[in-house]
């Protein structure tokens, strides 16, 4: 006899109007027997995602480039043009450390590659790296030498504390990933936000775009970041909540969509006061375009996302999760905050009237009780899936995100569900999906989710007619300690694939797995001694390019490839 779990629920957004309940039980009994979907070959197809805007049209398959966080703008974590890298190969005996790209300061942020610049007049592969300490890196990927270096420091200058924060430690500069425009400007652009402060204890953010060739900074760069809103929230004055720099990082990833770059923004920890800001800039002319609060009559409500940054899809609408913080249940006619506060949300943002605005969300109905808990949605990534039919053969367009609370979240982004008293309307959860909370972004391939929580197994879920089970497909033998890991994939189209984990232990361990049964370990960084080993650094999301995996460290990027 079949039991549907009540620790799995899959809702819409008219799971509460007669009927839903018989359709719910049957869309579950359909799933529990197998549906049968001819989904898995339509959404396998290689680079047919529609968010993967990584590469110029044209470029060959060795060409591929990584120019933004996690890949692409849905961020997925694939990397599906790797022709050298395969399960045969990675392994202790023929796969180990290349090379090492040192810097000055930390790099939280992930490394980004250009498979073919002309520099020099000489055309190169290119790995570009950010750092605590404001620098810009760009090396050759083939030989490892430095090609330039730009300090985003102002004159007198210094990067800033900690905050009295730990969680970027002992300096803050370039936290979040930079992101890349290779037809912007005549040799391409790279944008980077760097945090400073002036000897008279003044802190600035301050918005770079740096000529991908040369490291110059371009014309109206830097752009000095300021924003009022709107609101009595917490940091307001004169009825406008005010961005004071001092309190704020930003620790997601840069978005670059539609001619426009998206910062947003974290606390330093809890350190009171602060809100939750979207501020958005023309890429070719720097100029704000756009400023959002997203708690302006309340407080908190913080972008983290643990270093993932807000996803895009083709419409140019922007998806993102908040932290614990202010949420206005009461609600105007149109089921939105009153007050337009969304704390501990699933927002989507779109320009509309030239102005950032939210124009559908959700939030769990105990909403206000997990943000006084501190189980805040916002500090997991965000995913976007390509179209998927569900059991009833409707096309949907899917948004995975997950937090504190061990539930996965997937909405529907036509209609995400919004905030309801009586019960979720979202369009699915998997509760106790994954058994530790999520501080990381999962990666996506292949009709598959790979979660990696605190103290978790990496899992794998495996989409049925659009629907995720609660019970993984595979899981790894090991659990990752604080704060989990982001998983990123390589594969030569649907061939030779391979899931890449790291592991925030002293020495960090980099893991190789088969993605088909993650119980199957090809590699570790551990094996061959201390021949791979690399030192361990929170914010670890691994990028591979060109047959070779780089990772960011204390002290620069190892890189790790075939041996010869």
């Amino acid at each position: 006899m079949l039991r549907i779990s009540p620790r799995f629920r899959v809702t819409s957004a008219s799971a509460h109007k007669p009927g839903a309940f018989v359709a719910s039980c049957l869309a579950a009994l359909i799933f529990a027997l197998g549906c049968g979907c001819n989904s898995r070959s339509a959404l396998t197809a290689p680079p047919t995602h529609p968010l993967m805007t990584n590469s110029r049209a044209g470029l060959a398959p060795a060409d591929i480039n990584v120019l933004t966080y996690h890949n692409d703008n849905a961020r997925t974590g694939q990397y599906l043009n790797e022709v050298l890298l395969s399960p045969q190969n990675v392994n202790s005996t023929t796969f180990g450390k290349v090379g090492f790209l040192e810097t000055r300061g930390l790099v939280d942020a992930e490394p980004l590659y250009v498979s073919h610049l002309m520099i020099h007049g000489a055309p190169h592969k290119v790995i570009f790296v950010a750092t605590e300490h404001d620098l810009v890196y760009a090396f050759d990927a083939d030989d490892f030498s430095l090609l330039w270096r730009t300090s985003l420091l102002g004159a007198g200058e210094t990067t800033s504390d900690n905050r009295g924060c730990q969680q970027v430690n002992p300096e803050i500069g370039i936290t979040a990933t930079p992101v890349i425009d290779i037809n912007a400007r005549p040799h391409g652009t790279i944008y980077a936000v760097a945090m400073s402060k002036d000897r008279h204890g003044h802190y600035f953010h301050r918005l770079h775009a740096l000529d991908l060739a040369t490291g110059a900074e371009l014309p109206g760069s830097p752009r000095n970041i300021t924003a009022t809103f709107p609101g009595t929230g917490a940091g307001s004055r004169n009825g406008r909540v005010v961005f004071a720099p001092k309190q704020y990082k930003e620790r997601a990833a840069l978005l670059l969509s539609r001619g426009l770059i998206y910062t947003s923004w974290a606390s330093h920890c809890d350190n009171d006061p602060y809100t939750g800001w979207v501020i958005s800039y023309n890429a070719s002319t720097l100029q704000q375009s756009g400023v959002l609060n997203l708690t302006p009559n309340g407080a908190e409500g913080a972008i983290w996302m643990t270093g993932d940054g807000p996803a895009a899809d083709e419409q140019g609408n922007i998806y993102l999760t908040t932290g614990n913080g202010t949420f206005d249940t009461a609600l105007d006619a149109n089921g939105f905050p009153s007050q337009g506060d969304y704390g501990n949300a699933f927002v989507k943002i779109a320009v509309k009237e030239n102005k950032l605005a939210v124009v559908d969300y959700f939030t769990m109905h105990n909403t206000v009780e997990q943000s006084e808990q501190d189980e805040d949605m916002g500090s997991g990534g965000v995913v976007l899936l390509p179209d998927m039919q569900d059991p009833a053969g409707k096309t949907r367009h899917l948004a995975v995100g997950a937090g504190k609370d061990q539930i996965i979240y997937i909405a529907d982004r036509d209609s995400m569900g919004k905030f309801n008293t009586a019960g979720d309307k979202i369009y699915q959860e998997d509760i106790w999906a994954i058994a530790g909370m999520e501080f990381a972004t999962p990666a996506f391939f292949n009709n598959t989710m790979y979660y990696g929580a605190y103290k978790d197994n990496l899992r794998a879920f495996t989409f049925d007619c659009g629907i995720l089970p609660r019970l993984p497909a595979s899981q790894t033998a090991k659990k990752f300690i604080y704060p989990g890991t982001t998983p990123s994939v390589s594969a030569n189209g649907n061939s030779n694939a391979i899931i890449w984990a790291v592991e925030n232990t002293i020495p960090a361990v980099l893991y190789a797995y088969d993605p088909r049964n993650l119980s199957k370990e090809l590699y570790n960084s551990n094996q061959a001694g201390r021949r791979d080993q690399f030192s361990f650094n929170k914010f670890i999301t691994p990028m591979i390019a060109n047959g070779r995996v780089h990772i960011g460290t204390q002290t620069g990027v190892i890189v790790l490839g075939l041996l010869k």
